[in-house]
């Protein structure tokens, strides 16, 4: 199976952007400490697109639009099938294993903070999740959004097959 990333442009859609977690970071020299924070957010237009980034800086605004920037360009498309996921899906980061599995409409969104920051900014409106191992907001955002570019929607597989999309989504 080939692994194929859908990569979106920025300009493409209107983005909404969610601050997953802001830390101090100490650097300590031999003049004393330097104080600087690092920014992660997560934007997406709650439609199927959805990107990660990372922000350093000596003040928390700057950081936060530097994360901003870095997520626009990190931008993904995410195949959602009647405001689920098409199937279910595991992927790892580091030492960050997530599990996202489809939900019947009506059951919400059921996550952790993290991986609920990115499935909301994608635009999935029932889905389980999972995250076994690390929490790590950082390897637990980037092991979600690659579970979601691996996944794969009804049409493209239907396709593949050489079967009608229809006899796929009776099964």
């Amino acid at each position: 199976m080939t692994n194929i990333v859908r990569k979106v442009k920025a300009s493409d859609a209107e983005l909404k952007d969610r601050l997953v977690s802001i830390q101090r970071v100490t650097k300590v020299t031999k003049g004393g400490r330097t104080f600087s924070f690092a920014a992660l957010v997560v934007v997406g237009n709650e439609n199927g697109i959805v990107g990660c980034g990372l922000g350093k800086a000596r003040e928390v605004p700057l950081a936060i639009q530097k994360a901003i920037d870095d997520a626009k360009k990190n931008l993904i498309k995410v195949s959602i099938h009647n405001g689920t996921l098409p199937h279910e899906q595991t992927s790892k980061y580091g030492a960050a294993k997530v599990i996202i599995k489809p939900a019947a409409p009506g059951t919400g969104v059921i996550a952790g903070g993290a991986m609920r920051a990115v499935l909301e900014s994608a635009g999935v409106k029932n889905v389980i999740a999972k995250c076994i191992g690390s929490s790590n907001p950082h390897n637990a955002v980037k092991a979600t959004i690659k579970a979601l570019s691996e996944l794969r929607d009804p049409y493209t597989i239907a396709e593949l097959r050489n079967i009608p999309v229809e006899k796929l989504l009776n099964k």
